[in-house]
């Protein structure tokens, strides 16, 4: 299997960056565009588990659309054939106490990347 071809590689960073760029300015319909429309889909939050489609956008309609900015850190985008690949990032808030983690597996499905499980945790930052 082809590890991190550079075209895959370059169209899923590009996809990851739209993805960020949708959550921290809060385009719901962009976020709902790069995730999979299935019953199958997954993300795990911080403090829900949400399967399926349905939950995911009832979930993103009804929280806040402030305080979403934040600053990411140790990044990791892998790809693994041509249609296939996960994005792990760490991520800061200003002023915040911890330290969140963001795990996703996407597919290119119907010619497009996707994001079909994710997964958000936070843990507290370590002291100096």
């Amino acid at each position: 299997m082809d590890i991190n071809l550079p075209a895959v590689h370059a169209e899923l960073s590009a996809a990851f960056a739209r993805y960020e760029d949708a959550l921290v300015h809060n385009k719901v319909e962009v976020l709902d565009e790069l995730f999979w429309t299935s019953p199958h889909t997954v993300r795990y939050g911080v403090a829900e588990n949400l399967v399926g489609i349905e939950a995911i956008r009832a979930f993103r309609a009804a929280r806040p659309s402030v305080g979403l900015a934040r600053t990411l850190q140790n990044t990791v985008i892998t790809t693994f054939g041509a249609d296939f690949g996960t994005a792990m990032t760490e991520f800061r808030r200003e002023g915040g106490t911890k330290l969140g983690r963001q795990s996703q597996t996407w597919c290119r499905l119907d010619g497009r990347w996707v994001v079909v499980a994710a997964h958000v945790s936070l843990i507290d930052l370590p002291h100096p």
